[in-house]
Order: structure tokens, then sequence, then C-alpha cells
């Protein structure tokens, strides 16, 4: 009798686990649909619905979009609510505004000299310089309180994310958030900053930066602003 005991018990955990195991199994399947669904009707209200999007969990993996709908569509599918994060499949680039049509002018005389662009800088310091100089004329905001960027602010990170793209390819980045004091206490403007910088890399990658390239961190309230910043603020810093 006793050893009929002992055969039992093995026996009674293995089906418990294995129950537990389905049941896990069908919620994960079921959170997965439920997203898809989701996500895909939010394309489709935008005018988007030729792609494709896959679920592992709560991240979302999408494919098929022309070149020029994509950063669109992902932008779509992480406003989804519920989806932790979102990538499109092989690079991604901004596509450049077609340009305008203008009259046709006579060429000047060939001793008159051309303007060019100058090229983007290629040292460490010219290309600090050039983040500093697009984050104090654009700076990169949020909405009060939240690590929601102001469609304002997310232009600017994509103006940021094309010149690091540019950089050479050797160059690593760091995001760092800052916030200012709150009444939320020293955790709370951790998270806040942390959260704030991890918005502010998802536009970077999103945008064509390689993910290995970048990463990112919070500083809270612990550095105030110096003269000409502010509290509440993002810095790219190159490595």
């Amino acid at each position: 009798m006793r050893q009929r005991w002992i055969l039992v018990v093995p026996v009674a955990v293995l089906v418990t686990a294995l129950l537990a195991g389905v049941a896990t199994w069908t919620q994960a399947g079921r959170l997965e649909r439920d997203l898809t669904a989701r996500a895909q009707a939010a394309l489709f209200e935008a005018g988007l619905p030729t792609g494709d999007v896959r679920f592992d969990g709560r991240d979302a993996t999408l494919s098929g979009f022309a070149p020029g709908q994509a950063l669109r569509a992902l932008e779509i599918v992480q406003n989804v609510d519920g989806v932790r994060a979102a990538k499109v499949n092989g690079d991604v680039t901004p596509v450049a505004p077609s340009p305008t049509t203008t009259p046709s002018t006579p060429s000047p005389p060939p001793s008159t000299p051309q303007t060019t662009t100058a090229p983007p800088p290629t040292d460490k310091a010219g290309v600090q310089a050039e983040i500093d100089r697009m984050l104090a004329e654009s700076p990169i905001a949020f909405e009060p309180d939240t690590a929601k960027l102001t469609p304002e602010g997310e232009q600017a990170a994509r103006s940021i994310a094309i010149a690091l793209v540019k950089a050479p390819a050797s160059f690593r980045f760091r995001v760092t958030g800052h916030v200012a004091q709150g009444p939320g206490g020293e955790s709370a403007a951790l998270k806040l900053s942390r959260d704030r910088a991890r918005a502010v890399v998802r536009i970077l990658t999103a945008n064509g930066l390689a993910a290995k390239r970048v990463t990112y961190r919070g500083l809270g309230d612990t550095r105030p602003a110096t003269e000409g910043e502010e509290d509440r603020r993002v810095e790219v810093t190159v490595v």
C-alpha cells in the first residue's frame, strides 16, 4: 500500500504541472490574438491594411509595409493599449520628402562659385557639438509628468536620429533623462527620467539607428539644470 502511494504522488504532481502549463500557454495565445486583432484594426483605420503584425507575448514585429509607411505603422502599433514594444523587420530609413518642382532658371556662369552643404562632422567633438546645437534649437519635449513625447518632441528626436545615423559607425551614444523635483520623491523622479530616455531610444532605433549603438539611463532629479538648461531635459552624448 505504501509503495502505491509513492507512485501516485509523482503522477499527481506531474498532472498538476501539465495542467498549469496548458493554462499558461492558452492565456498567452489569447493575449497575442487579442493584441494582433487590435493592432490590425488600428492599422486599418489609419489606412495601412497591407502589412503584417505578429506578436510574441506583448512584443510586436511588423513586416510587409512600404518604406514610406513603415514608421507610421510602427507608431500606430506602439500606441495600442497593452503593447510593450514594437519593431520593423529590416533596416528603416526615413523617406526624404519629394523635391518641389520649380520653374527652370538659367544656369549661372561657370565662374560663379556654387554653394555646397558642409559634410557632417566625423570627429567625436564635432558630432557632439552638432547634437547639442540641435537639442538647443529643438528640445525633446514630453507631455507634463509623462513619458509621452509631444509632436514637436517626437520630430526633434527623429531629427537627432538622422544625425546619429550619419555619424561614423564606430560611435556609440547614450541617452540620459532628467526631471525636475516633484511630489513623488526620488524614486518617482528616477522612474520617469528612465522612461523618458527609453522613449527617445525607441524613436532613434525606429528611424535607422542600430540598437547596439545606443544605451539609455535616467538620473531623476539628481542633476539640476545649469545656466541655459532645463531641469526637464534629455541629453544625447557621444560615448
